[in-house]
């Protein structure tokens, strides 16, 4: 059977890429997937490249070269207290290797899906939409914001998808469900935030989503998260889910924490879904789905730990 498409991902093997792929090549795409360190996971029918975004002219080349009809551009410099240690390394990154992206999108005429981030905003408000005006505080921020801009502004079909606080097990950082699952099995406190929300986004439905997105290509911004959240009732949600001592975790405020943050944190910067929602068959939003699918996640790891 001939490929649906060809689908170019960036960051295809972090904690949301490595999803995607494998997910775009389960629906029948031919995927180029496009990494820097770890390879997404082996599947057929996805070309695995390395190759660093911020080297400009190879990425240019490849695109050129592989003619995608879509491009899930989810590569990005994600730690936000690294961005305010090296602005430049993080310009070049979510900005830089952005603006590459969009000048060579245009000239293979493909539809563009941009992967931002909850950041873009303040925290003041929270469940904000997506025509709210964005003012990030720190600036990893910053630098998705002007991203988005290079892309909004392009004359590119695109689909900008702002998610927030993504988790799942594995990628090369520790998500935050992950790290209290840890910590919580090894009988250890948890600390989390009673005044600090989020959407809390599950890596795998976020994953399905996109592919979704792939197909259907809705125009323009879309929030697609879970539901409104505190880190702390996150965090005793997914004590309850694991069956793990939930009473381990203690509550938290961000004042406790703001001298070892070197960036500012927004207070609620969770998202409104209801345009997503409205648009996409996705479960994306389901937490009770989202929990029960990163249980799975978590037992069959410990089960290869041993």
């Amino acid at each position: 059977m001939a490929p649906k498409g060809r689908v170019l991902v960036t960051g295809s093997g972090g904690l949301l890429g490595s999803r995607l792929v494998r997910v775009l090549a389960r629906r029948g795409y031919e995927v180029v997937a496009v990494y820097r360190e770890h390879p997404p996971p082996r599947v057929e029918g996805v070309r695995a490249l390395r190759l660093d975004v911020t080297d400009w002219v190879r990425l240019e080349d490849l695109v050129l070269k592989a003619r995608p009809s879509v491009i899930v551009h989810a590569a990005a410099f994600t730690d936000v207290d690294g961005c305010e240690r090296d602005r430049v390394w993080a310009w070049r990154v979510n900005v830089g290797a952005t603006r590459s992206i969009v000048r060579v999108a245009r000239v293979v005429n493909a539809h563009l899906v941009y992967v931002s981030t909850d950041y873009v905003f303040d925290g003041e408000k929270g469940l904000y939409r997506e025509d709210d005006v964005p003012a990030p505080v720190n600036y990893y921020g910053l630098t998705k914001l002007v991203a988005e801009e290079l892309v909004r502004s392009s004359d590119l079909l695109y689909t900008v998808v702002r998610p927030s606080a993504i988790y799942g097990v594995g990628g090369s950082k520790k998500s935050f469900a992950e790290y209290v699952a840890e910590r919580l099995f090894r009988g250890e406190r948890v600390r989390a935030l009673v005044d600090q929300y989020v959407s809390p986004t599950y890596a795998g439905l976020l994953a399905e989503a996109l592919a979704e997105i792939v197909e259907v290509k809705p125009l323009g911004v879309l929030h697609v998260a879970g539901p409104r959240m505190s880190r702390y009732e996150f965090a005793v949600r997914l004590a309850e889910e694991l069956g793990l001592p939930g009473e381990l975790v203690e509550e938290a405020r961000m004042e406790e924490f703001s001298g070892r943050w070197l960036a500012r944190r927004p207070r609620d910067s969770s998202l409104d879904t209801s345009r997503a929602r409205s648009i996409l068959e996705t479960p994306f939003h389901d937490i009770d789905r989202a929990l029960e699918l990163f249980k799975q996640e978590w037992e069959k790891r410990r089960g290869q730990q041993g």
